[in-house]
């Protein structure tokens, strides 16, 4: 989304007398999803958001499920915005795509969530996919190898950076704060349940951001070590 689509939905939000259009109503479902505690982007709420009928929305989109493909192929978008494309190393640009997915559904929890039911089909998910085969295929992989290490990055990202959003925006944590992966005590009798009790205060210092990241950097090892392996 460019800086004059945010401007002017901002401005035809605050004058109540939005031009509906996909654009505006597309900008309207960002500024709301990105409203503090928001776990959903409801019709109504975009509708007074708008100005407008909220009955009117469904005359740009099919359903609440089109709405929410706009709104979630926006935010992809955003996230590859974020990445170098034009640099070589390959394992960089997957990771600067890995915590751009993370902090923007941070941000946007309520369309980051929508990522583990919905596939967009839409221009930005077609360029993030081919972008992430691109740089696997960089690696060195290609065939089955190529596919199946695309499809467990994605899973990754996609499942991750959705549960941790909503996590944070449920408990009221900032987007780009750390949270720890286990919140309460781990209370056990050290008898019954012997490592649990010995490494229980490790676990808790875990932090979900950092767990995030240990998986991407798993899934390109295992990409680095395949494409050593196919090339002896």
């Amino acid at each position: 989304m460019t800086t004059a689509t945010r401007s002017d939905g901002a401005r035809a939000g605050r004058s109540g007398k939005a031009r509906l259009d996909r654009r505006a109503i597309v900008a309207a479902g960002l500024r709301l999803a990105a409203q503090p505690g928001t776990t959903a982007v409801s019709v109504r709420d975009l509708g007074t958001e708008l100005g407008a009928d909220p009955t009117a929305i469904y005359r740009h989109f099919r359903g609440k499920d089109d709405l929410m493909r706009s709104l979630l192929d926006e935010v992809i978008g955003m996230s590859l915005d974020r990445v170098d494309a034009a640099a070589d190393d390959w394992r960089g640009r997957l990771t600067q795509l890995a915590v751009a997915t993370l902090d923007l559904f941070a941000v946007y929890p309520a369309i980051g969530v929508e990522a583990t039911v919905l596939t967009t089909n839409g221009p930005h998910e077609l360029d993030i996919i081919e972008f992430m085969l691109d740089s696997f295929a960089r690696a060195g992989l290609d065939g089955d190898d190529l596919v199946n290490h695309y499809a467990l990055m994605a899973s990754h990202v996609i499942s991750s950076a959705a549960g941790i959003a909503r996590s944070r925006s449920e408990r009221g944590t900032a987007p780009s704060a750390p949270s720890p992966w286990i919140e309460s005590p781990l209370l056990v009798d050290p008898a019954q349940h012997p490592l649990i009790a010995d490494v229980g205060p490790r676990l808790r210092a875990l932090d979900d951001r950092d767990l995030f990241l240990l998986g991407v950097e798993s899934v390109l090892d295992s990409a680095e070590r395949t494409a050593a392996a196919g090339v002896r």
